[in-house]
């Protein structure tokens, strides 16, 4: 009988529906699980579709690279935001989000048996990515407080290594990388003749005075410099399947292949919104952050008050803490006793390659400050409910 390719076989399941799943049997869990944000796009991407339909042109194809006025206001953005310039060497893609920035980037610079360098804790779909096109991901863990080791690094290339993953500011530990780890990295690449992907989907959510870098702003990286972004979070565009990404030039023709095959170009529809959200800006999106501001500092006081069953989790960005748990349990036996007991819901952090203990990810994107309160209030009676049994 024909059965499922052994490719496929072979990743991990996603385990965002698996908790999704948990959640819709049991009514009114509480998610601290999915990181995405409470807010809707801003009003002038909503108003931007009205636009769209009033021209018949715009049901047609277009761009497989997305279309100009979305490229020229990413282009201003990068340059003032990122210090990301354009030259003969890069250029941008707009893709249908992140994710697919990822796999475009992997599709076109691995083989299968290549490696790939991921960070530990990773981001599930890169690891489920990189299983996925046959090729090998080669994890290093980050150190205690989840930030680079580049000597680790270093130790972890061969041959085969294609390239180095990094995701700051983090899904899942919130850790915000600094300039020097990704300076240091980015050198290492190059010398190595490998690329540096760096993802920074979570770019305007930092909460301490570390400074968001970008290491394609680096003079002469753009050769071997990959960066990925997306609208998802910081515009509340989620659903309209928005990102971007920062490539060489040698990787434009593969990547129009790749997406051509794919989906031909981006729902223009979301890239007409798209234009009016980018337009609108950082201080739109700085508006709606300080909400979200209030939301994680309740949920870091509730964890800092957890101290006798977990490590107070230290996280300077993105939507997420990762709760390190004194248990011997497994992270997910953990996960589905929260919900079925307590009614709430979070990421059993092995999904995330961690493998030293039980961990879960937090998320708070989502809450409000009420839901915020109920939650880690279920959370915490949770957990020490569990670990007294």
């Amino acid at each position: 009988m024909p059965s499922v390719s052994k490719r496929l076989q072979a990743v991990q399941p996603p385990v965002i529906p698996i908790v999704a799943g948990l959640i819709r049997d049991h009514p009114g869990t509480i998610s601290l699980g999915q990181g995405v944000v409470s807010y809707a796009p801003p009003a002038e991407a909503v108003a931007a579709v009205a636009t769209f339909a009033a021209s018949p042109d715009n049901h047609q194809y277009k761009l497989v690279d997305g279309i100009p006025v979305l490229r020229e206001a990413l282009t201003r953005k990068l340059a003032m935001e990122n210090g990301i310039t354009f030259s003969a060497e890069n250029t941008l893609v707009v893709t249908a989000g992140g994710n697919m920035a990822f796999m475009n980037a992997l599709l076109a610079i691995a083989d299968p048996g290549d490696e790939i360098v991921l960070l530990t804790p990773y981001y599930f779909n890169h690891e489920m990515a990189v299983t996925m096109l046959n090729c090998r991901p080669v994890l290093v863990a980050t150190d205690a407080q989840f930030q680079p080791d580049v000597a680790r690094i270093h130790a972890a290339l061969t041959s085969r290594t294609r390239a180095v993953v990094t995701v700051s500011p983090n899904n899942p530990t919130g850790a915000v990388y600094s300039e020097a780890a990704l300076r240091a990295i980015n050198q290492l690449c190059r010398e190595a003749g490998i690329f540096h992907i760096h993802d920074e989907a979570y770019e305007y959510f930092v909460w301490s005075d570390v400074p968001h870098f970008s290491p394609a702003s680096v003079p002469d990286s753009a050769s071997h410099t990959i960066s990925l972004f997306s609208l998802s979070k910081a515009y509340g565009f989620a659903s309209w399947r928005i990102g971007y990404q920062v490539i060489p030039v040698e990787l434009l023709d593969a990547v129009k292949k790749i997406q051509d095959t794919n989906l031909i170009c981006p729902p223009v529809i979301s890239q007409f919104a798209a234009t009016a959200a980018v337009t609108a800006g950082k201080p739109w999106c700085d508006g709606q952050l300080a909400a979200i501001r209030a939301i994680r500092d309740l949920v870091k006081g509730e964890l800092a008050a957890l101290s006798d069953v977990c490590e107070p989790p230290t996280a300077e960005g993105a939507l997420y803490f990762f709760l390190k748990v004194r248990t011997l349990l497994k992270p997910m036996a953990v996960v589905e006793r929260l919900v079925r007991e307590h009614g709430v819901a979070v990421i059993p952090g092995d999904a995330f390659g961690y493998s030293d203990g039980c961990a879960l990810r937090v998320s708070f994107g989502a809450l409000t400050l009420g839901s915020a309160r109920e939650g880690m209030s279920r959370l915490a009676n949770g957990l020490r409910a569990i670990l007294r049994g």
